[in-house]
């Protein structure tokens, strides 16, 4: 299905916008300090004073979430055989870019699910990319560094590039920090999770949280050398949680109906800068305040997306657009 027809640009901003969405993978809110956690696995955003918000997952693995949290239906509404991005409708990376935004998907994941389908796509290959952040298998996020640095230079039109990262993806959490960040020990270091103490499972996974709150933090390091010529700003948010030995469970992909919080409930966090949030006349104080509210969800994304890239068509529904609620 064809959706953005009518889309097109609505900006009050002088600069290009410039935005890094950021998809974590498989990061619970649980396990996020900035949300009440005893552990301070956000240590490095915390520093940028970026925006933290306990939302719903749309599913509990990836294969359905991702399609999910880039349409514009709500998760009640989403069927995966009619309804996916990609190979049924389009999603918001379809409709932002017929109204004139450039894209670009970087993946280190295992691939979209069909979500940049038309989109330009830079795919992290491990046998490929920098020694120092890969090995034959797989690659650190620290490695998308280079290429964010790379890609958001002389900007000079709206732009969104999205970093697919491989985050907390399991059971082999061990390999998604290096040996600097394991800060919890001992950590689980095996890929059968379920024969480890729940204690070194834990320490493993927070390891990748707070790694990539590092590469997040990283990222909002490279969109601040870019206020001269840009308005930038960052969104991250989790694909959906997991479970680390909660009543037995393991992992993630339990039945939404009985899914545990631990696999539904994750991280969503906006770094708005106060000289772009004024250029998109939006209140810093009001978004603050909304932090505090657990009533969001993946139905968000699509709609605050076009409101925060300034983007209008008939799909847009300011009611869904967490910046509609904040005007200056």
């Amino acid at each position: 299905m064809t959706l953005g027809a009518d889309a097109r640009t609505a900006a009050t901003t002088e600069n290009p916008k410039l935005i890094f969405l950021v998809l974590g993978e498989t990061a619970r809110a649980q396990n996020f300090s900035q949300l009440g956690y005893a552990r301070p696995t956000n240590q490095y955003t915390a520093q940028k004073q970026a925006l933290t918000f306990d939302i719903a997952s749309c599913g509990t693995y990836t294969s359905y979430s991702l399609p999910c949290m880039f349409s514009n239906l709500s998760r009640e509404q989403f069927d995966p055989k009619s309804g996916a991005v990609g190979s049924v409708r389009d999603g918001i990376l379809q409709v932002l870019k017929k109204s004139g935004v450039q894209v670009t998907w970087l993946e280190n994941d295992g691939g979209c699910k069909g979500v940049c389908k038309d989109i330009a796509t830079i795919e992290i290959k491990p046998q490929q990319d920098d020694p120092k952040y890969c090995t034959k298998d797989t690659c650190y996020d620290k490695v998308m560094l280079s290429y964010a640095d790379q890609l958001s230079r002389n900007v000079t039109e709206d732009t969104v590039i999205v970093f697919h990262l491989i985050g907390s993806h399991g059971p082999r959490y061990y390999e998604r920090y290096p040996e600097r960040f394991r800060t919890y020990q001992p950590d689980c270091n095996r890929p059968d999770v379920e024969n480890c103490a729940v204690a070194e499972i834990v320490n493993a996974y927070d390891n990748t949280i707070a790694y990539t709150d590092y590469v997040i933090y990283q990222l909002i390091e490279i969109l601040e050398q870019r206020f001269d010529h840009n308005d930038p700003m960052l969104l991250y948010l989790s694909n959906h949680g997991e479970s680390l030995g909660e009543n037995n469970l393991y992992l993630h992909a339990a039945p939404y109906a009985l899914a545990p919080e631990e696999q539904i409930r994750v991280p969503l966090q906006l770094w708005l800068p106060n000289a772009t949030a004024a250029a998109l006349k939006l209140d810093q104080n009001c978004l603050s305040e909304l932090t505090a509210r657990r009533d969001f969800s993946h139905d968000n994304l699509f709609h605050t997306m076009m409101g925060l890239m300034q983007v209008t068509s008939s799909e847009y529904d300011p009611r869904l657009d967490l910046t509609a609620q904040c005007p200056l």
